[in-house]
């Protein structure tokens, strides 16, 4: 999903100025995050985050120290105007932006013309730098000791100590907003205020304010936190500027609040109040209690330490969950809160192998990804990246190996102090909690590959893994390799395309990329325009006019047909879906369709020659593709809307559908949406919407949610026996297939004639569990694909080198275990025989063997196997399955070296006498395999006292030249008759030594070897 690569940039943090360097102690993105200030104790400095780059720097006067405090913390306000500053002393420093147009901040000193150097901008860097200053606005002072500020559109809010209390003022020179917002307030913590508080008698540590929502999450001096809106008596959802309507969790979590409004609203005739829920719930030790009802009184007096205290919350709204840092270090992922008040049971995150041997400290800092996939948390000793399932994907807790500590620059390999996701979340900025080395070495930019189902989901195309960089993308190209070179780690299958400089540099960051069936073609669509590649050719074909690039976005997805690229865009407020073609110049003349739509669009999906067209107006469109003479056009078939099934169109980030095959076979394809069952992903859901026809021939769905907090999920809609409309869907921890998901059962249909929505998840066919992250299935070669990351040091590097490493998992025998589990041995056989041309098929037959015998060993009770029990268990239908195959005989006899001799007797049991086994390999030549099957007739004592079958094996290997066989039973005969008698007897036995020497010396073999 997210894997970091190269090595992390480190940034100068120390202004060119004659200043003393300090060390930074915060830093924070601007609202659009193109910006970002960091300050010290005496200082503020204004960056560009592309190219990365001091614009601006303000210094407080030693006053101004003395009178306010030393800077502590700070925040911007959300129209990216102004900075305020947190102080030790309990003031707020207001720093104005200011935007210079008519100033260049960095020019290139006058050269001569032969000493002039010509500079290739890199991505995102060809936009001019623009020319900010920073003003100081004012100084606010707070009465009862400053805790935390958050600031807003029309106010500053913050929370203090003494009293406890949550305020706001107005910002300076602002005039008084409607419904008195620009009022000044105060709510004093109590009962009466907050009623929702659990206990009443604490302080709000922390302000966290959640421009996505338009809610904000305190964290209280007891270690709680809530999730909080400020409400007045006409304002019962939050304004559209301050939150999107379009995002999942607005609809449950305005009806959460307004719920809560409506019960608490009889505490307070106040026209503003706040309403709020308890997200992390922390029961203190009976004995603060005990004395806070004693004697109740400062706050402070009881503090403790609570292991559980949250330190950072972080809401996901894509995802419709939060993540909760605590004081021991540890990471909770929980849903949202249900509207009747029941708290989710939360996810604790493990980190692998517990790499933070000196443990991880407390969690410092936190946030989602933009698109919602990936939570980046730094610790007072290391940092981690997390995926929405739970997957650690990348983490850091000092180094595994030795460096030289006085050279090693990557201080954020200790200890992260802040953190955010740059543009396009394809670098994460850190500030290192210290810089051992240098002042100014606290600051790090670590680039990311990030998967290409981030942005855009293709669930019918699950050969190629796709990984997308700041400048270039990476294809996986072991599907068009020898099995052989699928599953070896060390061969090279990836290719690496570098987009052209002159498209990246100015429409930075990619948004959509996509790839076409074949692996060929490849588009990609940044900021605006689009460009696309063959790897055929090995071109890139741009829009030679500038002009016609930058008119249009690419909104809603891209996707290849053939040699046909599709593309829903949006042009001057309107909205289209564009056919190019990969052999014409891209420009406006040679757009083969447009076809226009009433809205935005979603998402888009190709099932064959089926278009799906999903837009923001809960409506999917069906369009045939069909080609002309001369060009290819979009035919509307039909469309449907999801009013009352899909609550958030936005909230769509997979499609797909599956087509009964009666349909298939006769059917007109322009009736395939009424018969049709929609696969979609809804935030972490994976969501089947069944088609049902009313009486008066109306189509009404029914909604089956199969499973929550899914990743992405691949379709196989045609070929492999079994896996045919086979669904899999990644939930952090392993890959769920649910097989034939045509043939899931559903509820009936509801008697009312409403949508029909079953809550309880369906539980898959397979799971399986991975060690990796998975990209891609290799349906036809029966393997998964997938990276995991590693992170190398050495004594000469003063830096850290990141690097995703290819892994596979073969999936043969999880779909074999489940056909035999349920008595399907037909199934299990047809579906195995697509497969068995493999060079590794006998090695995933030997796994499932494993497991068999593993299993079977737990199940299997210790009287049955005494008793010789064969019909008992999972094992003889394994055998029986074997026998169909060639392989049997090697797999056996593989298997049964990997396992305990204690369970031989079971096994064989079961197979059959290994006698007769060993009888049958020598007969058929299967000499290597026959002489396996000579150490199990050693361990069972079947062996003759005069080693017959040893003499009769080496006999034939001699025959045969194989002296590698015969040199491994030599091997044998010596290691069971010390004497060597045995390996006398069987020397002279097949004449090669002669009969008449009495002493055995170095015996010299075929070829020269002596033994």
């Amino acid at each position: 999903m997210y894997f970091p690569t190269s090595a992390a940039r480190q940034l100068s943090s120390a202004p060119a100025l004659p200043l003393p360097s300090e060390r930074v102690l915060a830093l924070a993105p601007s609202p659009r995050k193109t910006l970002f200030a960091t300050v010290t104790k005496s200082g503020l400095s204004l960056w560009r985050v592309r190219p990365s780059a001091v614009l601006a720097h303000l210094s407080r006067t030693a006053t101004s120290l003395q009178e306010h405090g030393e800077n502590l913390a700070l925040q911007w306000s959300p129209d990216g105007q102004r900075i305020v500053v947190q102080t030790t002393g309990s003031h707020l420093v207001l720093v104005t932006v200011e935007y210079n147009a008519e100033e260049v901040p960095y020019q290139t000193p006058p050269l001569p013309a032969n000493a002039a150097r010509n500079f290739l901008p890199g991505a995102g860097e060809a936009l001019p730098l623009q020319s900010l200053s920073l003003h100081l606005e004012g100084v606010i002072r707070v009465e009862g000791t400053l805790l935390s500020v958050s600031p807003r559109k029309e106010y500053i809010l913050f929370s203090t100590c003494s009293p406890p209390a949550v305020q706001r003022v107005p910002w300076p020179n602002a005039s008084g907003g409607e419904n008195g917002r620009g009022d000044y307030d105060t709510w004093e913590i109590n009962e009466e205020e907050f009623p929702w508080l659990v206990d009443p008698d604490v302080t709000v540590c922390q302000i966290s304010y959640h421009r996505q929502t338009g809610f904000e999450t305190w964290i209280t001096s007891d270690g709680r936190a809530y999730l909080v809106q400020l409400y007045q008596e006409q304002d019962i959802a939050p304004s559209a500027s301050e939150a999107s309507a379009g995002d999942e969790e607005q609809a449950q979590l305005r009806h959460l609040s307004h719920n809560r409004l409506s019960s608490d609203s009889t505490s307070s005739s106040r026209p503003l109040q706040w309403h709020g829920t308890c997200i992390h719930h922390v029961d203190p030790p009976r004995w603060v209690q005990k004395r806070k009802h004693v004697d109740p009184g400062d706050v402070a007096k009881y503090a403790y330490t609570e292991p559980r205290r949250a330190m950072v919350v972080a809401l996901n709204p894509k995802f419709s969950m939060l993540a909760t840092g605590t004081y021991s270090g540890t990471v909770e992922f929980s849903s949202f809160p249900s509207v009747d008040g029941v708290a989710p049971t939360p996810q604790v995150l493990q980190i692998p192998n517990m790499y933070a041997r000196d443990g991880t400290g407390s969690v410092c800092a936190m946030e989602w990804s933009s698109d919602g996939y990936v939570l980046a948390v730094g610790w007072e000793k290391g940092w981690a990246v997390w995926s929405v399932g739970g997957r650690c994907l990348a983490w850091g807790f000092g180094v595994e190996y030795e460096v030289d500590e006085e050279r090693f620059q990557d201080a954020f390999m200790y200890g992260v102090r802040g953190l955010f996701w740059a543009p396009g979340n394809f670098e994460l900025v850190m500030l290192a909690q210290s810089s051992p080395n240098q002042v100014d070495g606290q600051l790090f930019v670590l680039p990311f590959a990030k998967s290409a189902t981030t942005g855009q989901q293709s669930p019918d195309n699950t050969q190629y893994a796709f990984l997308q960089m700041d400048d270039r993308v990476l294809v996986y190209r072991g599907a068009d390799q020898p099995d052989m070179s699928v599953i070896n780690p060390e061969a090279d299958v990836w290719q690496h395309v570098k987009v052209p400089e002159s498209y990246m540099s100015a429409n930075w960051p990619i948004r959509y990329s996509s790839l076409s069936a074949d692996g060929r073609l490849i588009a990609i669509a940044g900021r605006r325009g689009l460009v696309h590649y063959s790897s055929t050719s090995g071109r890139w074909k741009m829009f030679a006019d500038e002009l016609q690039e930058q008119a249009f976005t690419v909104k809603g997805g891209l996707l290849w047909f053939h040699h046909v690229l599709i593309a829903a865009v949006e042009v001057a407020g309107a909205y289209q879906i564009r056919l190019y073609s990969r052999d014409l110049e891209l420009s406006n003349q040679n757009v083969l369709h447009r076809e226009m739509v009433p809205s935005p669009v979603v998402i888009l999906s190709l099932v064959d020659n089926s278009l799906l067209v999903y837009t923001a107006d809960n409506t999917l469109y069906h369009y045939l593709i069909i080609p002309t003479a001369d060009s290819i056009k979009l035919h509307l078939c039909g469309s449907i809307t999801f009013g009352g099934v899909i609550a958030v169109p936005s909230a769509v980030r997979a499609l797909s559908w599956m087509i009964p095959s009666a349909q298939k076979q006769l059917g007109d394809p322009a009736d395939d949406l009424a018969v049709a069952t929609v696969l979609m992903i809804v935030g972490g859901k994976l969501v089947l919407l069944r088609p049902r026809k009313s009486e008066e021939g109306e189509v009404k769905y029914d909604m089956q949610i199969l499973a929550d907090r899914i990743e992405f999920c691949w379709i196989h809609l045609r070929g492999i026996g079994t896996l045919e409309n086979s669904l899999w869907g990644y939930d952090g921890q392993g890959i769920r297939v649910w097989l034939n998901a045509l043939a899931i059962e559903s509820a009936p249909p509801p008697e009312n004639g409403d949508v029909n929505v079953i809550l309880d998840n369906v539980k898959e066919s397979v799971n399986i569990p991975l060690d990796f992250y998975p990209l891609s299935v290799l349906m036809d070669k029966g393997i998964i694909i997938g990276v995991e990351v590693e992170a190398a040091t050495r004594t000469n590097l003063t830096f850290t080198m990141f690097r995703h490493v290819t892994s596979s998992h073969l999936f043969l025998h999880h779909i074999l275990l489940f056909h035999l589990e349920n008595t399907q041995a037909k199934e299990a056989v047809t579906f195995a025989s697509h497969y068995q041309h493999l060079v590794y098929f006998a090695h995933a037959l030997e796994i499932l063997l494993h497991t068999v015998v593993e299993e079977d060993n737990e199940t299997v009770e210790p009287t049955d196997q005494l008793n010789g029990s064969k019909e008992y268990g999972l094992l003889p239908a394994a055998i029986e399955f074997l026998d169909h195959f060639d392989d049997a005989l090697d797999v056996v006899v593989s298997c049964a070296r990997k396992i305990e001799m204690t369970r031989w007797p079971r096994l064989f049991d079961i197979v059959g006498n290994p006698k007769i086994l060993f009888e049958s390999c020598l007969t058929s030549g299967r000499l290597k395999t026959a002489g396996s099957y000579l150490l199990v007739l050693h361990g069972l004592e079947q062996l003759d006292g005069m080693n017959g079958d040893a003499i009769r094996l080496l006999r034939s290997a001699v025959a045969a030249q194989d002296w590698q066989l015969c040199r491994e039973i030599l091997r044998f005969l010596h290691s069971i008759d010390d004497t060597g008698a045995a390996l006398q007897a069987a020397l002279v036995e097949t004449q090669i030594v002669p009969s008449a020497d009495s002493h055995i010396g170095p015996v010299v073999m075929g070829n020269g070897n002596a033994h």
